[in-house]
């Protein structure tokens, strides 16, 4: 019966996103047929599709899409290693935290569109610009995660470890890790949507390939459907990255359905 309730779920919910995605899509063309917009101010879904095609067919939407997708996934798993490795010591330790923490609200006051520019002088328009303004931008939601999740161990269980003699390996991977590993998982589904903004960022202030270079042309082309289409990828690569953490989520914490 739960089962069947779960699929009677999922089909409902399915069902709601093409019911949405095609409202969507009508009130659009209605938007510009009504009122006669021309291409370069609002193009209609046809020529939005259109141009995907053209863009895929010469090969440039998957050449830039996979440059972002690569500045994606190393700067997500830098300001990942980076985050969960600093936030570990500081849920450990009350000195590094009160000497570090001003440093660490501070550096969240400035905005990372501020100093994109100066990432991009001081480390060129190349890879390695985009992946540390993509890291910046992923470290902090996922290190306050950190520093929550291991807090949140209950001491009694930390006795527990102790009074069996436990290494502090053995108290990391069999307790805390996994006690923590929920609301760490919280933190990284926040990161891996804002690690596209991060790269779409660097891309826009100075890059040669990726999608924000993309997006960049068609602006300066008045390619307004080739925005769309930069803007578009930019969303499905978002929605995959956090359905990717969310089954990871849900491969890593099935030890609590059981």
């Amino acid at each position: 019966m739960n089962k069947r309730k779960k699929t009677k779920q999922r089909s409902i919910q399915r069902l709601s996103i093409i019911i949405t995605v095609i409202l969507f899509l009508a009130g659009w063309q209605s938007l510009v047929f009504f009122f006669d917009l021309p291409a370069f101010i609002l193009p209609s879904p046809e020529q939005v599709v259109d141009r995907f095609l053209r863009a895929v067919a010469d090969g440039s939407l998957l050449r830039h899409t996979a440059a972002t997708l690569l500045e994606i996934l190393l700067g997500l798993s830098a300001g990942i290693l980076f985050a969960v490795v600093l936030g570990y010591f500081l849920s450990r330790s009350t000195i590094l935290q009160n000497i570090l923490q001003p440093f660490l609200v501070a550096s969240q006051a400035i905005p990372t569109v501020a100093i994109a520019p100066l990432l991009v002088i001081w480390f060129g328009p190349g890879l390695l610009s985009k992946v540390l303004i993509c890291a910046l931008i992923v470290f902090f939601p996922v290190l306050v995660n950190t520093i929550v999740g291991f807090r949140a161990v209950p001491e009694n269980l930390r006795d527990l470890m102790r009074s069996m003699r436990a290494s502090r390996w053995q108290t990391l991977r069999l307790l805390e890790m996994p006690a923590a590993l929920p609301v760490l998982l919280g933190g990284l589904r926040v990161g891996a949507t804002l690690s596209v903004i991060g790269a779409v960022v660097g891309e826009l202030v100075g890059a040669d390939r990726g999608l924000g270079f993309l997006i960049n042309v068609g602006r300066g082309q008045y390619d307004t459907a080739l925005v769309f289409v930069g803007v578009l990828t930019l969303v499905v690569v978002a929605l995959g990255l956090y359905t990717s953490v969310l089954w990871l989520e849900k491969y890593l914490l099935r030890w609590k359905g059981e």
